[in-house]
């Protein structure tokens, strides 16, 4: 009889600690964001969507070596290189990429692209919108991803055939 009393309390016990948590937290204050109306915060590491940088002059700092795509482990990065040249100055390197895409329905934003950028041509913004019912709508070109040319950068003009030489 004594342990039945003393189960019956026990299971009493637990129960009110259970409802002590729950009142506490009734009566703390709601913290709400006010998204879309308000734009929503983040922090500081947030992994979103990829943005390809630009250098101070204005060009691209994608050299096309391959290492963002080889470090995917879902392999949703596809690049083809192409030549720079006098004429034609899209980045700093002897190589550009022409094209520089990423499947986001298969990315899993681990950021082994970031960390394998050399140049530091690949990083993470801020830019969480991009859900979508068709799923050729998540496949963003370079163009989608990289930065505008800031004012305050002027792109490089080509160097004219012997001049300077």
């Amino acid at each position: 009889m004594a342990s039945k009393i003393s189960e019956v309390l026990g299971n009493a016990a637990a129960i009110a600690k259970g409802l002590t948590v729950t009142f506490k937290e009734m009566m703390a204050p709601t913290i709400t964001e006010d998204y879309p109306a308000a734009p929503a915060i983040f922090q500081e590491r947030f992994r979103g969507v990829h943005v390809l940088q630009r250098d101070e002059s204005g060009l691209e700092k994608c050299v096309a070596c391959f290492l963002c795509a080889a470090a995917c482990p879902v392999q949703c990065i596809y690049i083809e290189a192409a030549e720079n040249t006098e004429q034609k100055r899209i980045s700093g390197g002897e190589r550009y990429a022409e094209v520089y895409n990423i499947d986001y329905s298969r990315c899993i934003f681990c950021g082994f692209c970031v960390e394998a950028c050399p140049t530091d041509a690949v990083t993470h913004g801020h830019g969480f919108e991009i859900a979508s019912y068709n799923t050729s709508t998540l496949v963003w070109r370079k163009e989608q991803m990289l930065t505008q040319i800031s004012p305050a950068a002027k792109p490089v003009a080509p160097l004219s055939e012997g001049a300077g030489h």
